[in-house]
């Protein structure tokens, strides 16, 4: 929570300082973006911010910004996003004995504020400032698993034990909190283009289906059939030795999920072109 809790307060700072700014239409403009990069995520099969980017997968979306000042903004996005991780790929011995996967293709509808270190407008002179952004997002989620040369839904598995008599199922659907930083330049004239890094604070823990233990394998056989007791324990080996991993570690509960974005845009601007002489 730390990286949290300073990214935040710094968009304060700067929020304070750029509210003298006055809300005047010279200063005001809109912009549509096409955005195209890579989508990541840091949970169970990617417990390691080092590793954030390993099997970045390609995502997209459309942004529309409302400039409120040369120093303040809103935007909203909506985007396509895609994650695949695969425990085989980790250096962890533990991870590749436990051998599970997952993708997850997902869409995120957001609305942040911009916080520009610098006055910055498309088509003026003030062509290049670095940015803040912070608010929340709202995504639709569908974490997949591979097996048997398929990939398989994974919530209607059940993998450890949710929508059977010892569990609930998990949400597909939540609310996250997106915060980041970014660099805007200025092209030519009513094209502007953006580079920006974000990251997406969750309140789940199953974004890549594990989070608690091993179920019990009888339980899913009975309720779920074979296939669901397949894909709930594709170890290597048994940690214990025996035919079963019931109630052992399988993630980490008191983490819960991150997924984020590097994306760049192109953007245009869409109102009449900037004047310089805006004090």
């Amino acid at each position: 929570m730390k990286h949290i809790t300073r990214a935040l307060a710094l968009m304060a700072f700067l929020w304070s300082f750029s509210v003298n700014a006055q809300l005047s239409k010279k200063n005001k403009s809109h912009e549509l973006g096409m955005m195209m990069g890579g989508g990541y995520y840091i949970g169970e099969l990617n417990p390691h911010n080092k590793n954030m980017f390993r099997n970045s997968s390609i995502s997209g979306g459309l942004s529309y910004r409302n400039n409120l000042t040369r120093r303040l903004g809103i935007k909203l996005s909506a985007i396509y996003g895609n994650v695949e991780y695969w425990d085989k790929n980790s250096s962890d011995p533990w991870m590749v004995n436990r051998n599970l996967n997952f993708r997850n293709r997902f869409y995120e509808f957001s609305a942040v504020g911009e916080v520009n270190y610098f006055d910055y407008q498309m088509n003026s002179k003030d062509w290049i400032s670095p940015y803040l952004f912070g608010g929340i997002a709202y995504y639709m989620m569908n974490p997949e698993g591979y097996v048997q040369g398929s990939w398989i839904t994974l919530q209607a598995m059940a993998t450890e034990g949710q929508g059977t008599n010892t569990g609930n199922q998990y949400r597909l659907n939540s609310i996250s909190m997106p915060f980041g930083a970014g660099l805007k330049v200025n092209i030519k004239g009513a094209l502007g283009f953006s580079l920006e890094w974000g990251i997406r604070k969750t309140w789940t823990d199953y974004f890549d289906d594990v989070s608690t233990v091993y179920t019990d394998p009888k339980t899913l056989l009975n309720q779920q059939g074979q296939l669901s007791v397949t894909m709930a324990d594709q170890s290597i080996i048994s940690e214990r030795g025996l035919d079963s991993n019931q109630s052992m570690q399988r993630g980490d509960p008191a983490n819960k999920d991150y997924y984020g974005f590097l994306m760049a845009s192109l953007n245009i601007r869409l109102d009449k072109p900037a004047t310089n002489c805006y004090k």
